[in-house]
This record gives structure tokens, C-alpha cells and sequence, in this order.
């Protein structure tokens, strides 16, 4: 047994403040009605934008994605699907999009991707729905190999951009986490995300807040500005 959760939520109200471990202050998660009720549409746009704002600016991305939103049909999967060479290279020309060949490809392999799943599952809000949150570090593995451009952290943060509930492995967790013994290094093995799984449901069976609040809270266990 790791850190008792308490434990961990105490040590964030001792640098943060008590209201910052309030719901209000915490991710937002919907429920698994609500995922479901989103379009496919609206997971293919979350997905393209967490993947073009890798390694840029978030605000520079949120400021032209109307301009995406527009160019790509409001991300109707089956026309994004259907994207042809010459549309391809229609959008590397459009000087109100980030013209990188390699994200804009992915629009049009991620649409075939939730067109797959919404197939089998009936949309890929439900997919999402039906993943147990105790197992979510291989929702983010499956993401990883069947999507494009969703490994490292993207796929767990496009989920959480989403609102389906999971926590993100960001330097202050591993610091945690490091400190806890439960890891050495920034986990990127099967084996070391199961053990930090692992731990991230024990802290939900103890505190019964969601991934997200765990995570955020625990981040605050580290004593950066």
C-alpha cells in the first residue's frame, strides 16, 4: 500500500489552499451518458486539436480552430474519411490553418478510426463509455496503435479535453510518484503504467473522487510556483 489519499490531499491543501482541491477548481468529467451523447464529430475536432496543439501554443491553436472547423466540414468523420490527395494538399495551402503535413494526415486516418469504432459500438462516445476507468492506461496504449499521432501523453489528455475521466502523467506526478518509490523514471513501459495504475485506483477507492481530481490534486503535492 502506497500513501493513504488523505495524506496526499493534505499535503496539496498545505501548498495550494483548501479551495483548490474543491470540485469547482478540478477537471471536468462527464458522465458516461453525456460521452455517449457527443457526436463523433466532436471526438474526431477534440482529438485533431489536442494533436495540433502538441508542442505549440495552445492559445495559437484555440485562435484558428474555427478556421479548422470550417476547412474540415465541423469533422464529419465520413467526409474527412473520404479526403483526397488534392484536398490534402487544398488544406496545406490554406494559410488560416497550422500547415503540418504530418497532423493534417492524421485527420484523415483518425476519422477512419471512429468511423471503424462507431461501427462496432454504435459511436465512439460510447466506446469511450464502456472503458473501465481502472484500466485506462490501455485505452491510452489502444489509442497509441490504432490512431495517428496519439502517442506519449496525447491520447490520455485528447481524453481528457473529451471529458472522459483519466488521470495524466505529468512531471509533477512522476516526481510524486518517484518520491513514493512507485516508479524510477517517467513510466512509459506497459509495466511501469500498470503500477502506477495501480496506484491511481487505490487512491480512487479510497477518496471515490474521480482519475482527474486524484491526478490534479496529487500534482499539487509538489511545491512548484
Amino acid at each position: 500500500m502506497t500513501v493513504p489519499f488523505e495524506e496526499i490531499k493534505q499535503r496539496a491543501i498545505g501548498f495550494k489552499g483548501r479551495s483548490a482541491v474543491q470540485a469547482a477548481h478540478l477537471p471536468a468529467v462527464k458522465t458516461d451518458q453525456k460521452l455517449i451523447d457527443q457526436s463523433d464529430a466532436f471526438y474526431l475536432s477534440t482529438m485533431t486539436r489536442r494533436i495540433f496543439q502538441a508542442g505549440l501554443k495552445h492559445s495559437v491553436i484555440n485562435a484558428r480552430w474555427p478556421a479548422f472547423e470550417a476547412a474540415f466540414a465541423n469533422f464529419d468523420p465520413y467526409t474527412n474519411a473520404m479526403m483526397s490527395d488534392d484536398e490534402m494538399d487544398a488544406h496545406m495551402a490554406n494559410t488560416k490553418l497550422i500547415r503540418h503535413l504530418g497532423k493534417m494526415k492524421s485527420i484523415r486516418h483518425n476519422a477512419n478510426l471512429v468511423l471503424e469504432v462507431a461501427r462496432e459500438y454504435g459511436s465512439f462516445g460510447r466506446f469511450l463509455a464502456q472503458w473501465p476507468g481502472s484500466d485506462i492506461v490501455d485505452l491510452w496504449g489502444w489509442l497509441k496503435k490504432r490512431g495517428n499521432q496519439l502517442g506519449g501523453m496525447s491520447g490520455a489528455r485528447f481524453l481528457r479535453m473529451a471529458g472522459k475521466d483519466t488521470f495524466l502523467i505529468t512531471e509533477d506526478i512522476v516526481a510524486l510518484l518517484r518520491s513514493l518509490e512507485v516508479v524510477d523514471k517517467t513510466p512509459t513501459a506497459k509495466r511501469d503504467l500498470a503500477k502506477v495504475q495501480a496506484v491511481f485506483n487505490e487512491w480512487q477507492a479510497q477518496s471515490g473522487l474521480p482519475l482527474s481530481h486524484i491526478s490534479r490534486i496529487a500534482s499539487y503535492t509538489v511545491n512548484t510556483p
